[in-house]
């Protein structure tokens, strides 16, 4: 059904960003028994998903993480590696997040030319809409979602192996990794742990960003083929829909609205917002006004106030990090200078272009 060396490649492919975790150690102490392990149990259909691990990330807002097994995260890869470059060519251009190639900076810089073509160069009048849908990884149908996957991957193994890992329910079986406290901090309806076992995606695994786009591909096939929105552009569940009518917009918007329930979805209401796009446009971090792009305003703040708190020993890193951030936005020197001075008052490097940051020479 597929070789060893596929799966080999699936396990490079899991630990380059995950080598140093408790379960990729464990795994790479057996290296070779442990794949070999695997390749049988997927071989003869007697693999089944491991323990879950539960954990809360606060920033940039609460939220309940599931990380899999690195076991079963080879085999998150391993299909990914099958089937995504063959279901993700039938996905529009204007689909992003979790695509090679189309992270957030692809997603600005492509609603960015879309603005400049639908006000030919900021010269003439346009509106957008901002739409949200409403606690999406929780809600995800896996009923809806199940049929996708039929209908996108024909062979019988792949598919069937796509569906057990759509309808495991990690829930069966996992720990925490956080304080109680934690997790009261996030939203009840926020949780996976208490929706019922047909909806919700684990937030946290390859697999569920895959599934995501999948789930969400009807809606683009929609908007684009048959409302025929010329401009419009999706990450993840925030999606934007340019036009020079803003009573256009709003007849979308009420289409859209009557087309997600078919998904089992819905719109968030209070994060819906139409204005003119010479206010301001803001879409995955970035936010787009006439001849720039800047970086929103509230990760800036958050990146002088965590540098400047920030342990010495972790600061290279967090520093770099945000540099690169910042370095995104076409109009983001400013920024990257305020950051730079707080860098030269700590005693660490900056290079000339405010791109990278080096810590202090140690006295000899």
């Amino acid at each position: 059904m597929f070789p060893f060396e596929d799966l080999v490649q699936a396990y490079y492919d899991c630990r380059r960003r995950k080598s140093n975790t408790a379960s990729a150690l464990k795994f790479a102490e057996s290296l070779e028994e442990n794949l070999v392990g695997l390749y049988d149990n997927l071989q003869a259909g007697t693999y089944t998903p491991g323990k879950s691990i539960c954990f809360v990330v606060t920033r940039p807002k609460h939220r309940e993480i599931w990380a899999a097994d690195f076991r079963d995260r080879i085999v998150h890869h391993l299909l990914y590696n099958h089937v995504g470059a063959r279901i993700e060519a039938t996905f529009i251009a204007d689909s992003c997040a979790c695509i090679p190639g189309r992270g957030t900076l692809y997603a600005a810089e492509r609603l960015e030319s879309k603005i400049r073509s639908a006000t030919q160069n900021w010269s003439r009048p346009c509106f957008g809409i901002k739409l949200d849908l409403a606690n999406f990884f929780v809600s995800i149908d896996k009923r809806v979602l199940s049929d996708q996957i039929t209908r996108l991957i024909d062979d019988p193994w792949w598919q069937s192996l796509a569906l057990q890992i759509l309808w495991h329910d990690p829930r069966t079986h996992y720990e925490t990794r956080s304080p109680k406290h934690l997790f009261r901090e996030v939203p009840q309806h926020k949780r996976l742990t208490v929706q019922p076992a047909h909806l919700g995606l684990p937030i946290g695994n390859l697999s569920s960003q895959f599934f995501a786009n999948i789930y969400l591909n009807d809606l683009d096939q929609f908007v684009k083929h048959q409302l025929r929105a010329k401009h419009y552009i999706r990450y993840v569940d925030d999606m934007v829909l340019l036009h020079e009518s803003p009573q256009r917009l709003n007849e979308w918007r009420e289409a859209i609205e009557a087309f997600l329930p078919g998904l089992g979805a819905k719109l968030n209401p209070s994060k819906t917002v139409l204005q003119p796009v010479d206010r301001g446009v803001d879409f995955v971090g970035h936010v787009i006004k006439p001849w720039r792009r800047t970086t929103r305003k509230r990760t800036v703040s958050e990146a002088h106030h965590r540098i400047k708190a920030a342990p010495t020993e972790d600061l290279r890193t967090l520093a770099n990090s945000y540099l690169g951030l910042l370095r995104q936005a076409s109009h983001s020197h400013k920024d990257r200078a305020e950051l730079a001075r707080t860098l030269l008052r700590r005693g660490f490097s900056v290079d000339a272009a405010l791109t990278k940051t080096f810590p202090p020479r140690r006295k000899p």
